[in-house]
């Protein structure tokens, strides 16, 4: 993200700049992917396992209606 707004101070050229930024707009998404695939791998399962899977599976649905939303 730095360097988007380095770019964006120096006066880049606007077509560079959204290259990069959709460069870190991926690496988001591909992070957000692991974190919330580790958190099904570990508290998800753990949540399931104690008897709260309504509870868990509301708490993912409600995270991938705002990442599709």
């Amino acid at each position: 993200m730095d360097k988007v707004i380095e770019m964006l101070e120096r006066g880049d050229y606007c077509i560079d700049v959204v290259h990069q930024s959709i460069a870190v707009q991926a690496a988001l998404r591909e992070t957000d992917q692991i974190i919330l695939k580790n958190h099904m791998q570990t508290c998800v399962a753990d949540s399931i396992r104690q008897g709260n899977a309504t509870e868990v599976i509301d708490e993912v649905m409600r995270v991938m209606e705002k990442k599709n939303g």
